[in-house]
């Protein structure tokens, strides 16, 4: 266990105080939980910036990084979708989308890893990251807004951060099933015992 893998193992118990602040009752659980996200998404920067810093590069951090990633923003967004912060009657589906593409791609990634294969970032994969992050930054932003500074910024602020949040949910949505594609058409050939190649940096 090394500093990079600390930083990426990180991301889970983040991830449960996110959740724990976004049920907590009392003013300023929302900024809170606004700003463990923003720490749990640096650590998706920072383990990759030591790691190679450091020369500690492996396959586990690398596996690790990708699992830990899906964990925390998958978790994030159905936590978000119980607390009515993303609207059940369409986000659900999208969600399940995001979430079924994610286990695809997991075990695609444990299939190659068994084989001593570890895939090549894309760079698809990390569009669709991005713009997972952006959402979820405006729309725990809008809830912080709403929630812990009503009488500070007016209404029209915390509605525009949350439709944007939400605009960039569908992109996500869109980018996570597109990039999900391209992968399993790219490397299908690993679930047929052919070598698909050695791959390099983390695809998340």
């Amino acid at each position: 266990m090394n500093l990079p893998n600390l930083l990426t193992l990180s991301r889970i118990p983040i991830l449960f105080g996110i959740v724990a602040l976004l049920y907590a009752p009392f003013t300023g659980a929302s900024t809170l939980a606004f700003i463990l996200f923003v720490i749990g998404a640096l650590t998706d920067w920072a383990d990759g910036y030591y790691a190679r810093k450091m020369k500690l590069v492996s396959n586990f951090g690398k596996l690790m990084d990708a699992l830990t990633d899906k964990v925390f923003m998958v978790g994030l967004f159905i936590t978000l979708l119980s607390v009515e912060i993303l609207p059940e009657v369409w986000a659900l589906p999208l969600l399940l989308l995001i979430l079924s593409r994610e286990f695809l791609i997991t075990g695609l990634r444990l299939v190659a890893a068994s084989s001593g294969i570890v895939l090549a970032a894309e760079k698809s994969g990390k569009h669709k990251t991005v713009s997972q992050i952006v959402s979820a930054i405006l729309l725990l932003l809008a809830m912080a807004v709403r929630s812990d500074f009503p009488n500070t910024f007016p209404t029209w602020i915390g509605d525009s951060l949350h439709i944007g949040g939400l605009v960039f949910f569908v992109i996500a949505t869109v980018l996570t099933v597109s990039s999900g594609t391209m992968y399993m058409t790219k490397y299908w050939s690993i679930f047929t015992g052919q070598d698909a190649g050695k791959g390099g940096s983390d695809e998340s």
